[in-house]
């Protein structure tokens, strides 16, 4: 059963039609890819489904709910979590300090409860402690918990950001080029690392990537987009040889 389904979804920013009535399902535990050239609208896609823009016109549906009217931080609490183009992190703090801002954002112990010291307070920052380490080592980041995040090679503070959203414990995690300004090595292991997360926390995975040698190895399925419209989608084999594709993307240099 698909856990997101767009119907129709169009995006104008000043007359300018970014997404044109774009139909989407992904389905439940799946890892979805979505490809294109550079303004295709693949960024403007993951805002629109994370709350940043209203859709102008179109429905979202994220588990059997309608999402299209709510703010950002409504749809972050549905369970639908993200990571950036371009990285944002909290350079000046510590790496796990990082995953412990995101794992504490939803708690309920207020700020009484913080200012006396009670309990309900000590549990709960116990339980966030206890499972920024785990993402932090899922992450092969453990040795560097305590550094700050600006002292990270450029690949460490893409798996720290995918750490961060993971924190809040999405059941949907939309990934935007995770594999920008990472090596063969690096891309290699994020491959593994994107799989694990499916299987072991039993995630809906959606991610933009220019890496196409990762995504038709990672994707089940695919959508290209191509000036905001989509013009094809399928399984990797069926992506790799459409003519509307190879003349678009895959075959064209821009």
């Amino acid at each position: 059963m698909p856990v997101l389904e767009l119907q129709g979804v169009s995006q104008e920013f000043g007359g300018l039609r970014a997404l044109d009535s774009i139909d989407l399902q992904v389905e439940q535990n799946s890892i979805f890819g979505i490809i294109g050239p550079n303004g295709a609208g693949k960024t403007t896609l993951f805002n629109v489904i994370t709350g940043i823009y209203p859709p102008t016109e179109g429905r979202l549906i994220f588990q059997d709910q309608p999402i299209a009217a709510l703010s950002s931080h409504k749809v972050a609490r549905l369970g639908i979590g993200r990571t950036f183009q371009n990285i944002r992190l909290f350079n000046r703090l510590s790496v796990i300090d990082n995953v412990k801002v995101a794992a504490n954002w939803n708690r309920s112990a207020g700020l009484l409860a913080s200012l006396l010291g009670l309990p309900s307070y000590s549990r709960e920052q116990s339980q966030s402690q206890e499972k920024a380490e785990a993402l932090i080592d899922m992450m092969g980041l453990y040795a560097k918990r305590m550094e700050y995040a600006q002292s990270l090679s450029y690949g460490e503070q893409r798996r720290l950001e995918i750490a961060r959203a993971l924190a809040a414990v999405p059941s949907l995690l939309l990934l935007d080029e995770p594999a920008a300004g990472m090596n063969s090595s690096e891309k290699l292991e994020l491959m593994d690392l994107i799989w694990k997360i499916r299987d072991d926390m039993q995630l809906t995975i959606l991610l933009v990537e220019h890496d196409m040698h990762l995504v038709m190895n990672i994707c089940e399925q695919i959508a290209v987009l191509d000036y905001g419209r989509k013009i094809a989608e399928g399984d990797p084999d069926a992506i790799k040889r459409d003519p509307r594709v190879i003349q678009s993307y895959l075959g064209v240099e821009r």
